[in-house]
């Protein structure tokens, strides 16, 4: 179950309205290594994991929604006084035309979210290395996103969501321990 608490994990502040970073931040929001395929995956693979590691893919497949909750919070308001003539600039005017200031889960290129990003093997060791993957190449995007923006406020929100993946895949290589220990020990799951 869980505890929903009306407040972001972490603030988000922008300090100009840039619908160009807006249209980057949905590679995160929609892409292929953002947050929703990442709380989907997880949340998917855990009911193959063993039940000494479950609890990782539960707690940072719920914490995933809360970054997802984040960007979509950071596009809001990176958008929320654009001029029409700015979201075309910025390539967002099909998207506002299509679903007003409602988010489209959908890449920086403006291709769809699929199913298809959820990476679900059944077998705990591929899962968990590529669930590390997956954080590592988040990482290396909210660094790339830190590294085009001059918006010191926002660069403190994509800060922390980098910081987030590298403990997410630390806390994924300790699952690949153990869940190796238990292969030792010839236990089958």
């Amino acid at each position: 179950m869980w505890l929903y608490e009306k407040k972001l994990q972490y603030p988000v502040r922008v300090s100009k309205c840039d619908p160009m970073m807006a249209k980057f931040l949905t590679e995160q929001y929609g892409g292929a290594d953002g947050e929703l395929a990442a709380a989907l995956r997880y949340l998917n693979q855990r009911y193959t994991i063993p039940d000494k590691v479950i609890g990782v893919l539960n707690d940072i497949g719920t914490e995933e929604f809360a970054h997802l909750e984040m960007i979509a919070t950071m596009i809001y308001k990176l958008t929320k006084d654009a001029t029409p003539e700015q979201l075309r600039e910025a390539g967002l005017g099909t998207d506002f035309v299509n679903h007003g200031g409602d988010l489209f889960f959908q890449n920086a290129a403006g291709v769809p979210w699929t199913a298809s990003y959820i990476a679900a093997k059944g077998d705990p060791l591929a899962n968990l290395y590529e669930d590390i993957a997956a954080e590592e190449k988040a990482r290396a995007t909210y660094q790339w996103l830190i590294d085009y923006t001059d918006d010191v406020d926002l660069q403190d929100s994509l800060k922390f969501l980098r910081e987030r993946e590298i403990v997410h895949a630390m806390r994924f290589k300790e699952a690949v321990e153990i869940v190796k220990a238990d292969i030792g020990q010839k236990k089958v799951y």
